[in-house]
This record gives structure tokens, sequence and C-alpha cells, in this order.
């Protein structure tokens, strides 16, 4: 059995083993030969890990084993079904790539460390969802209250229609989720690479399903095209997330382009 990407972040650039991952997952989505990686079988899928805090910081549990599976069924990057949860104080907190911090009503600020923490993954290779599950303006204050303290000079922005985080695996022109409550992501770049993406959209509520294959929640007002377009965003933030951090210039983007047209 293929065991988790979980190889640690180092502090000050993003690990060989780390690119190495990138490289091959985003070689075989594209159906490009990679060379002979070694042991790298070992270390190929896909682990998230979500944020705990004192809260309701989990309030769509079965999100992300629908979207796991959708990645790995769509592209060749084999993702965990089940996520990772763990406080940010956590030394584990460098062996995953991909963060997800979910809620839907104000939460408590999170310790000094603990936010020096964040900013180091984040500022060394790691990525970071927040998606809004109720658009609740405590929740957003607590948000845009984290973001500041991670980067006090760089502030959440819309993220441009035409950014590469809308076409890393689909032509993604619309936004997606359980609601449509805006008509845009937000985020924050460093280094020309989006490290913080914000959704209030509740993306995870679109991808909800019951263990009995029932949608749990009805999605407004688009219905199951707007669903779709969940997914599709899902998918590109997890390939973004993997492959296409680094430069937007990146020399498989039109091969993508190419061959991923919805």
């Amino acid at each position: 059995m293929m065991g988790p990407i979980n190889r640690p972040l180092a502090h000050g650039r993003a690990p060989s083993m780390r690119i190495l991952a990138a490289l091959v997952a985003c070689a075989l989505t594209l159906g490009i030969a990679p060379r002979p990686a070694g042991a790298f079988g070992d270390t190929a899928r896909l682990v998230v890990a979500q944020i705990q805090y004192e809260g309701d910081w989990d309030p769509r549990p079965t999100g992300w084993r629908r979207l796991a599976w959708e990645v790995t069924k769509r592209t060749s990057i084999e993702m965990g079904l089940d996520r990772h949860p763990l406080r940010l104080a956590d030394p584990d907190l460098y062996r995953y790539p991909f963060l997800y911090l979910a809620g839907r009503s104000a939460f408590s600020e999170f310790p000094e460390a603990d936010v020096a923490a964040l900013r180091r993954y984040l500022t060394n290779g790691g990525f970071l969802l927040v998606d809004a599950a109720e658009p609740d303006p405590g929740f957003d204050q607590s948000v845009r209250r984290l973001a500041t303290r991670l980067f006090p000079d760089k502030p959440l922005a819309k993220i441009r229609p035409e950014h590469v985080v809308y076409k890393s695996f689909y032509l993604v022109g619309r936004q997606g989720g359980r609601t449509l409550s805006r008509a845009y992501m937000e985020g924050i770049e460093t280094d020309g690479r989006l490290v913080l993406v914000y959704t209030q959209n509740d993306l995870a509520g679109a991808w909800a399903r019951d263990n009995f294959g029932n949608w749990e929640f009805e999605v407004v007002p688009g219905g199951s095209s707007q669903r779709e377009m969940a997914f599709r965003l899902g998918i590109n933030l997890a390939m973004y997330a993997l492959c296409l951090d680094y430069k937007e210039d990146q020399v498989h983007v039109p091969f993508i382009l190419k061959r991923r047209k919805p």
C-alpha cells in the first residue's frame, strides 16, 4: 500500500522530496513518463491535514472523503481518503503539503507560537485552504484576523480570474460550492505563489456524501452544475498545491490547458 506524502518541509526552502513528488505526480497526470524515482512509490499518496481548534472545526466531516475519491479517479494523484486532524503546535504539521481549515462560527485566536509555526509552514512550501461552511461574519472575522497575523503586509485579496489556480487541471470560469455567497475566492501570495486560499461558498458542503451515496446538502442556486464546479475547484487546488506552487509560467502549464479542457 502506498504511504502518504508526508515528507517534512525544510526551513528556508521546499524539500527535495516535495519537489520530486510534485514533478512525478504532474508528469503522470499529463501522461509524461518520468525518470525512475526509486522508492518514491512508497510516499506517493496525498494526505490532507485538517487544523483542529476549540470549537466546531469539522462541520463537513464527509466532504473530503468524496473529493479525495474524485481526485484519485480523475487524475493520477492518489489521495488518501481520510484527513489527518492536527493542532498547529503538532510537529507533524511539516509532514503535509496541504492544510485545511474549516468552520461556521468565530473561533478563538491561535497562540503566537502556533501562528509562527503556520507562517513558517506556508513560507517554506505549504498550502492552506480555508473553507467557510456558512457565510458567518464571526468565522470571516476570525479568518481575516488570522491572515493579518500571518502576513501583516499581505492582506487577503481577490484571486484574479486568470490565475493559474483556475486552470491547473480544469479550465474553471466560475465558482462552485454549496452556496454562492461570493463570486470569487480570496488568497495571499508570497514569492509569486498562493499560500492561502479562502472560499466562503462551502466547497466541502457540495462534496459531502453520506455512506448510502446520497448528497448531504442541496446546492443552491445552481444545482448539479454548481456541485461539479466545486469538485473541479477542489481538484484544481490539489493540483496547484502539488504541481503549480513555484511559478505560474512553468513549462507544463500549456500541456494542461491543451489536455484538460472541460
